[in-house]
């Protein structure tokens, strides 16, 4: 009797710790979103994987300010195309001088810089741009697509300034000795970027005035002097037979030290001087 009492003793009290063992393994079970565990075989914890990402786990993305900031700038940006036409066309004047005064790129940004020099282009052609702006491109701009659309500029003070630049293609500065405009022609005959022969067409034209007559009679002495010896000669001969050539020009070419140069003018002088006595 004392055996089965003992026995069933045991038994009860094998169930009442088994009982008691798994109230403690349901209270330990964790909440949803914590790690789990299991009991595998061997006694080891094996951790369940995380269920719930972490701020540090979420992939990196934008801001929403950097986001809106990204979008404004691609939304603003104009193909060069569509920024040229607009600025060819447009009567903004303020913008169009913001333009023409706006500093350009380093050159070593490529990409800035040929945009930059090509939406100047666009400007220097828009009559909308004021007149000081295309004076100013005209006289500081080295780039040839710019001079070449200022040189046709209705103006001539934007004409005469592209004459005097000394950045111009002779080709440029030579078509301007041709100028309808007295002193865009006689900008261009003293830009030393002028080619001899526009040079000699200038001083043999009786329409191109006293001063820059007497400009061409000094070169390859005073100014130029390393000007090669012939072209230069041919020149101031062609001053001495101007007849627009002053008489203070005609002194100083009588005792040139070419001597063709020197007779023309001294002939002019003595014919000068018959004239006044008759």
């Amino acid at each position: 009797m004392s055996d089965g009492m003992s026995e069933t003793t045991a038994s009860q009290h094998e169930e009442a710790t088994a009982a008691s063992q798994e109230g403690q393994l349901q209270e330990e079970q964790p909440q949803d979103g914590q790690l789990q565990h299991q009991q595998p075989e061997g006694g080891l914890v094996a951790e369940a994987p995380n269920t719930v990402a972490s701020d540090t786990d979420a992939p990196d993305s934008a801001t929403p300010g950097e986001s809106a900031t990204s979008d404004t700038a691609a939304a603003s940006f104009e193909p060069l195309t569509v920024t040229y036409e607009r600025l060819r066309h447009t009567d903004d004047v303020a913008e169009l001088h913001e333009y023409a005064r706006r500093p350009l790129p380093n050159r070593s940004l490529q990409a800035a810089f040929s945009r930059a020099t090509a939406l100047l282009e666009a400007v220097a052609g828009n009559q909308h741009t004021p007149l000081e702006d295309r004076v100013f491109l005209a006289t500081e701009m080295p780039f040839p697509n710019i001079l070449v659309k200022l040189s046709e500029d209705p103006e001539p003070q934007v004409r005469r300034g592209v004459a005097a630049n000394q950045d111009d293609k002779n080709w440029l500065v030579g078509r301007l000795t041709k100028d309808p405009d007295p002193s865009v022609r006689d900008a261009a005959l003293r830009n030393p970027r002028t080619s001899w022969k526009m040079r000699l067409e200038g001083a043999q034209n009786p329409e191109v005035d006293a001063d820059t007559l007497d400009f061409l009679s000094t070169l390859g002495v005073s100014c130029e002097p390393g000007a090669p010896v012939v072209l230069a000669g041919m020149v101031r001969r062609a001053v001495a037979l101007n007849p627009q050539a002053s008489q203070e020009t005609l002194q100083r070419l009588s005792a040139d030290t070419s001597p063709s140069v020197a007779r023309c003018a001294q002939r002019r002088l003595e014919a000068a001087q018959t004239g006044e006595s008759n």
